[in-house]
């Protein structure tokens, strides 16, 4: 069976290195950080350049973290912007490998299998990672990381622990070279899928390393961890058999629509319904036009750590699958207030609606309510789906936007919560 070779290819502090780019500086010696400063202090950072890592800045620091000595420029998140920087080294990565090779992980970090084009280039994988990071530095300008691999878990263990220490930011492992060099590294938190949960419990049982693991009983294993001691015991091999084909030959057995957000400023039992109402008027509006229909909402609601810990969550169920807004905004509002403690300043609000399926040919109705005004809240739906697509998210919108709590109308201009064009 011939050896695979697969490539991990990272931005380095990829919207840092974006915005130092833009601005014709050099991201090896700028001190930048890519963050909101119309928020507070506690803002966290989505990214700091290299060069402020170097004096020991943490990539996800908060800004009041950031020593006061240092002079940095502060660059407003323009999350188009890294979009479309992403798609263009997409479109370098598609120069080289066709897209059934390519498994993007993260906007920044994608996989690549390169078995079949070494010898069609005459080119080691080193060699066509060189070519291929210098091409993304050549057209886009930013700086790439690549760990090298017989496996997936290799070529990501190569660029996460191994790549950034090298010259040339590129590493190689097989599972030799993994177990010699790697077998001892501490903290086994570096390597992939082991969390510090995780790491706890392995510390518990006297498993500090990933020799630790793979000489430890499988059955051991299997009675702490369950079924998760097989990722655990082949990775502690250098194990993976899964390949970018069987992740895209994958298909989930149910789906789920989310949205998410964290509040700016602790919020009262009636300004977050506001919100969540707001929240579950834009999913309906997305299944609507994916054409998706669901028959129970989840709601998560998390409190200000400064008054209470934790939260409340909940399901609510409807009486047929939809995604009429005249259902599910009611269904979420009564589950809302059985479930949140108005005492409590809320801060997190997180809604999901479940088993999504695709609707059954036409839009189904609703028999124990009026037939005309359900066919006319459709019409509605597909309406504001059209202008909003046409005129922009903010084109059209409810009364309930215009509540002082309200936030769709400022979220309506982010991507991922973040601002959109800076």
């Amino acid at each position: 069976m011939t050896a695979r070779h697969y490539l991990c290819i990272d931005q380095k502090s990829f919207y840092a290195t974006v915005e130092c780019v833009a601005r014709g500086l050099d991201p090896m010696t700028t001190d930048l950080v890519v963050a909101d400063p119309e928020r507070s202090q506690n803002t966290i950072c989505l990214a700091v350049s290299p060069s402020l890592k170097a004096k020991g800045i943490s990539n996800r620091c908060r800004i009041k973290e950031i020593p006061k000595y240092l002079k940095y420029i502060v660059a407003t998140p323009r999350m188009q912007l890294y979009i479309d920087c992403a798609a263009e080294i997409y479109s370098i990565f598609l120069k080289y490998v066709a897209p059934q090779d390519i498994h993007v992980y993260s906007i920044d970090e994608s996989f690549l299998d390169v078995t079949p084009y070494l010898k069609l280039y005459n080119m080691t994988a080193r060699e066509l990672a060189k070519t291929i990071i210098q091409d993304i530095r050549n057209t886009v300008g930013t700086i790439s990381t690549c760990g090298i691999g017989t496996n997936l878990y290799l070529a990501k263990i190569a660029l996460d622990i191994q790549a950034k220490h090298a010259k040339d930011f590129i590493a190689e492992l097989d599972e030799e070279s993994y177990r010699k060099t790697l077998w001892d590294h501490r903290p086994i938190t570096d390597f992939w899928r082991i969390s510090t949960g995780t790491e706890s419990r392995l510390r518990n049982h006297g498993i500090l390393t990933m020799r630790n693991i793979a000489m430890t009983q499988e059955d051991y294993l299997y009675h702490w961890f369950g079924i998760d001691a097989e990722l655990l015991i082949d990775h502690a091999w250098g194990r993976e058999p899964t390949t970018i084909a069987d992740i895209k030959a994958y298909r989930s057995k149910s789906k789920s629509l989310s949205s998410g957000q964290v509040l700016m400023r602790d919020y009262s039992f009636r300004e977050g319904l506001v919100v969540a109402k707001e929240m579950m008027d834009q999913l309906c509006l997305d299944m609507v036009s994916k054409k998706l229909v669901t028959e129970s909402v989840s709601l998560y609601v998390g409190y200000s750590h400064s008054y209470c810990a934790g939260g409340a969550n909940g399901t609510a169920k409807v009486a047929l699958q939809t995604n009429a807004d005249t259902l599910l905004i009611p269904a979420i509002a009564t589950l809302y207030q059985r479930i949140v403690n108005p005492s409590y300043p809320i801060r997190r609000i997180c809604l999901c609606c479940n088993s999504v399926t695709e609707e059954q040919g036409t839009y189904q109705i609703n028999m124990f309510e009026d037939v005309s005004s359900q066919i006319r809240n459709r019409a509605i739906q597909e309406t504001i789906l059209g202008i909003k697509a046409k005129y922009g998210k903010n084109a059209i919108l409810k009364g309930t936007n215009y509540d002082p709590a309200a936030t769709g109308r400022e979220r309506n201009l982010q991507i991922g919560g973040h601002k959109s064009n800076g």
